[in-house]
């Protein structure tokens, strides 16, 4: 008896549930549409809700009843909603069409709770709501774009949803080196982060400026920013200190995702490295802050030029960085254990620290010390702030970017004393 009345309790949640998710629905439908002249609108509140309700009937007939009777019932329902929809199919202001998809997409949410997956549906239609009381926003969003913004879009959406779904999630190669389905989650989350640095970029950079426009690009590329910012000092002798500022910023930045990387991919190593590159994107911060408020000019009209992120090749040349370092640390561990990791890393690292950040967070847990991966990552980002530093001189010259170069100095040199130290203090060997 309990059972049956567990039973009858999950079928009538699911009714419900399925009503509920047509109504919020029709709730934005109808005040979407509330200034429309009576008789105008083919469905409303009701009918959104008694057609997602429907589909829940529906899919209950289905698995108690009669499949056919189901059948007849769901065609019916869909001649029905496609007859009502027609007089009106050809209104110029397009309406029409889209209440036909919203009326259709109500009653496979219904069906959907209806067979049992009631959560699924109410998040479906809370996001349909969503999306469909966004139309001003979403269109105005659509003339600012432009054909470089949907190229990048469609990379981001080819690199995160086509290729995941078909890579098998095991381990195979030499060592059980690979995981393709983790090599690619990777990629995902470095090329997410990229994917936002450009969208904020191309929402705030013309706005506020130079600057913050060098501030968002660092989240992606500190390096790209440096290069673009330090060609601009060769002929602007006005706007150098905020130039150079932005360049500090940038690497600023760069301090901080590196270390939220770490957080995600490779936690273990995260408070050791953080004990040693906190000083040095603190010292970052300040003179990049001093600089900015010497110059007097913390804004600008024009925005920092930094690369496309999302690129395919690059991105697939980095899902085979990272492979080719995940199968060579676990050639190094078997060979000459954690010292030859931490050596590998720490040569590989210095050219890609986001590479060197992931190889460490694919291997086995307790392969190596987490002072130790935590020194290896710290002076993979010293050698990039030696890298920056050198690209910031040799672009810009040394007498234009001199106040660049010395921020990148001055922040590379405490980052290489709370390297020693701790060192020094935690009895790191390799």
């Amino acid at each position: 008896m309990l059972n049956d009345m567990s039973g009858d309790w999950l079928v009538y949640r699911d009714l419900a549930i399925a009503l509920s998710a047509g109504l919020l629905i029709g709730v934005e439908r109808g005040w979407t549409m509330r200034d429309e002249r009576k008789g105008a609108r083919v469905a409303g509140i009701r009918t959104f809700g008694l057609i997602a309700g429907l589909g829940g009937l529906v899919a209950l007939i289905a698995e108690s009843l009669s499949l056919i009777i189901a059948a007849i019932l769901l065609a019916g329902m869909v001649t029905m909603i496609s007859f009502s929809h027609i007089k009106t199919i050809h209104e110029p202001d397009g309406r029409s069409i889209t209440n036909f998809v919203v009326s259709l997409l109500a009653l496979c949410l219904g069906l959907l709770a209806g067979s049992g997956y009631p959560a699924l549906a109410m998040a479906g239609a809370a996001i349909v709501a969503a999306l469909l009381s966004m139309r001003s926003e979403l269109h105005g969003l659509l003339g600012k774009l432009g054909s470089t913004d949907i190229k990048v879009m469609i990379r981001f959406a080819l690199i995160a949803l086509a290729v995941l779904p078909f890579l098998p999630n095991r381990d195979f190669g030499p060592y059980d080196a690979w995981n393709l389905q983790q090599l690619w989650l990777v990629v995902i989350l470095v090329t997410g982060l990229s994917f936002a640095g450009y969208v904020a970029n191309r929402i705030f950079g013309e706005s506020h400026g130079t600057v913050v426009t060098a501030v968002i690009g660092g989240a992606y590329s500190s390096t790209a920013v440096t290069a673009a910012l330090a060609q601009r000092m060769r002929g602007d002798d006005s706007n150098r200190r905020t130039l150079s500022a932005g360049i500090a910023l940038a690497s600023a930045v760069m301090y901080v995702r590196v270390l939220l990387l770490t957080l995600i991919l490779a936690d273990f190593a995260f408070v050791p490295l953080a004990m040693i590159i906190a000083p040095a994107a603190l010292v970052a911060a300040i003179i990049g802050l001093l600089l900015l408020r010497r110059s007097g000019a913390a804004k600008s009209d024009e925005s920092v030029e930094t690369r496309n992120p999302i690129r395919l090749l690059p991105a697939f040349f980095f899902a085979l960085t990272v492979a080719v370092m995940s199968l060579a640390a676990r050639w190094a561990e078997a060979k000459f254990g954690s010292s030859g990791i931490a050596y590998l890393t720490l040569i590989m690292g210095s050219l890609d620290v986001d590479a060197a950040i992931i190889t460490l967070g694919g291997l086995p847990e307790g392969t190596i010390l987490s002072n130790l991966a935590g020194f290896v990552l710290a002076m993979t980002v010293l050698a990039n702030m030696i890298f920056k530093a050198g690209v910031a001189g040799i672009t810009a010259g040394w007498k234009n970017g001199r106040s660049a170069v010395a921020a990148l100095a001055a922040s590379s040199l405490v980052l290489a004393i709370a390297g020693l130290l701790s060192f020094v203090a935690l009895d790191i060997r390799f």
